[in-house]
Order: structure tokens, then sequence, then C-alpha cells
């Protein structure tokens, strides 16, 4: 749903209307009043520059969330930065670094080079 609203970038705000977001993982408390959405900027890793523009823009988000769902009470949101895919990216990169991958493949080392 908030992957949804961030992808047609219907923001006043100049910061969110032309970032491009898009939400990894959303976590609701157990008594349905609060979720926090975890976000990450597609190809950038400055998320965290926009976590006080989401503030701003939290009560126009869960307006249109309790509108899309029908809900009668909408949880307050609340947004973290998630690095999970710069984390992963930096993991391919080192895997992917000559000595790592001599070492992956099992070959043995040449004594002469």
């Amino acid at each position: 749903m908030l992957a949804g609203l961030f992808e047609r970038r219907d923001f006043r705000d100049p910061e969110l209307a032309d970032a491009a977001l898009t939400v990894t993982e959303v976590r609701v408390s157990l008594d349905l009043k609060h979720a926090t959405a975890f976000v990450s900027r597609l190809g950038r890793s400055d998320v965290d520059a926009l976590l006080p523009a989401l503030k701003r823009a939290a009560p126009f988000l869960r307006g249109q969330v309790a509108q899309a769902l029908r809900l009668k009470f909408a949880p307050d949101l609340g947004f973290q930065p998630d690095h999970t895919l710069d984390y992963a990216m930096k993991i391919d990169r080192l895997l992917h670094q000559p000595e790592v991958a001599r070492d992956l493949t099992g070959e043995p080392e040449n004594p002469e080079g």
C-alpha cells in the first residue's frame, strides 16, 4: 500500500516528489496503533536525508492508508531507513574480489606466481 503511494509520487513536498522510494518492510505493533515502515531509496544510499520529509508526510500517508484499507483507526506511521540493499551490494563486491573469488573456487595457489 505505502509502496504504491511512493510510486505515484503524489506529494506536495518537493523532496519526496522527486525521490524514488520503496518500502521493504512494515512492522506493526501488537495493538495495531503504530507501524514502522522501512524504506530504501532506489539507486541511492542517502535515504536518511529523506526521513524529515517522510515525518512531515506521515499524516497524509496515514490518511491515504486508512482510506484505501477502509480502516476505522489507522496506525501512526514511523519511518526507518533500510540499508539492507547497501550491505548486500557491499558483500557482493567483496565476494567478487579476485583474492576472495580464488578462495571460493577452491583452486590451489600457484607457488610460482
